[in-house]
This record gives structure tokens, sequence and C-alpha cells, in this order.
């Protein structure tokens, strides 16, 4: 039987869903919720490491962050696209776990398979509510869905203080030393934008995330559809 999740964030590779939120991640774990990340691929098209390596980076960096679950689709790194067969494959892991939230690649982003991963989940969540759509499976009704960053930083419509997890964030990002260190792991290894300070980078975006709210370390987001409020402040006069 399949863990029904609080959140669920699909990242098109391992390691997106850290760079983008993981201190979003740990606090909410802390806070109790259950909490899954879903990578699309293998990221066997990455320049550096192999796919078993990742796969046990991913793990590693699971237990710092203490997921619930950890699943991959197994889709093709560099082949995501929006087919009836990608749609169907991210729409049933959200009925598998019919999550309340689900997380996804911002929109806009220089790496195309954050794109596609952004539009693919986007699709799925609409999907999961359609009770004619794939009938062997109950529909799912997702409260909200969610956008985090990866390279690009976009408008944040809200942000998280993760000022108290952003160590443990890091400590997740080092786990892919396949990833973001010049150290050989299997093979040589070759220069790319992650091994020349990349988690720095990540870190110093944090700051300045936070900065807009007077916070060290903030994890900004980006939705599409509005915030509903009661009332912005209550009270009698």
């Amino acid at each position: 039987m399949n863990e029904r999740l609080d959140i669920l964030i699909f990242g098109a590779h391992a390691d997106d869903a850290e760079i983008g939120m993981g201190g979003t991640i740990i606090k909410h774990v802390q806070a109790g919720l259950k909490i899954g990340i879903c990578d699309l691929t293998y990221a066997e098209m990455s320049s550096n490491g192999t796919v078993e390596r990742r796969k046990q980076e991913a793990a590693a960096a699971a237990g710092v962050l203490g997921l619930s679950m950890r699943s991959s689709l197994g889709l093709p790194d560099r082949g995501l696209f929006i087919t009836p067969e990608h749609v169907e494959a991210v729409t049933a892991e959200i009925r598998r776990h019919a999550p309340r939230l689900v997380f996804a690649p911002y929109w806009e982003d220089r790496h195309p398979d954050h794109v596609a991963c952004s539009k693919l989940v986007e699709e799925a969540v609409f999907n999961a509510k359609l009770r004619r759509y794939m009938p062997d499976k109950p529909p799912v009704q997702v409260e909200q869905l969610y956008f985090y960053f990866i390279n690009d930083m976009g408008r944040a419509d809200l942000m998280v203080d993760i000022t108290a997890q952003q160590e443990m964030k890091e400590q997740a990002l080092l786990c892919y030393r396949s990833q973001f260190e010049m150290t050989p792991v299997e093979g040589d290894t070759v220069v790319t934008p992650l091994n020349q300070g990349y988690v720095e980078r990540v870190r110093s975006r944090d700051r300045l995330t936070g900065q807009r709210r007077l916070i060290p370390y903030a994890e900004g987001f980006a939705i599409k559809s509005p915030y509903v409020v009661d009332m912005f402040i209550s009270g009698s006069l």
C-alpha cells in the first residue's frame, strides 16, 4: 500500500529539489509532515558520475532531508516532452500518493528538462482530478501547485525562512559529490557549472532571497493561482 503524503515534489533530476527547496523540505519534515520526492529521470546524461552513483547520492540526500519516500520514473534524461505517456506517468505518481500539495520546478530555467518537468507536472495535477482519466485509479484533487527555483530566479510570490535549516540543506547538497565536487568518483571529472562553486552560489541566492524581508536565509516560490484570504487584518475598530 502506498503512503499518503502531505507534500510531493517533482524534479527532472536527483538534486533539483534539494537545490530549490531543500531547506523548506527539512523544515516541514521537522514539523511532522510526510514529504516525498519523485525524480523524473535517472540523470543518465549528466557529464559526471554514473546512474548508480547518482542513485546512491539521492538516497543519502533523502536520509538527510528525512523524506518519507523517494522514487524515480525512469523517463529519458533530455527526452522529457509533453506526451500522453509522460503525463500519464506523472499523474499516476500523484494518484499513488494523494498529496495535499505538489511542487515543481519554475517554468523558466536554463535547463530544458526543468522547463519540461514544470509543464508535465502542471498537466498531471490537472489530469489527476479527472475521474474519467485513467479510471482504474481514484482521482486526486491537489490543493495547490507551487513552483521552486533551480538555476534561474524569477519573481518569488512566497518565501520560507530556512535560516535554521540552511546548514542541513547544504549537507543534503553535498551528498551529490559527483556533481558538486571536482574530486573524481568514477572515471574522469569534467568541468561543469555545478562543480565550480555552485553550492556557494545557492547559499548566496538564499541569502539574497531572505534579504528582502531581513531574513538570513530563505527560499522563494511562485504560484499561478492566487491565494485566498478571508481578511488581511481581523479585529474591530
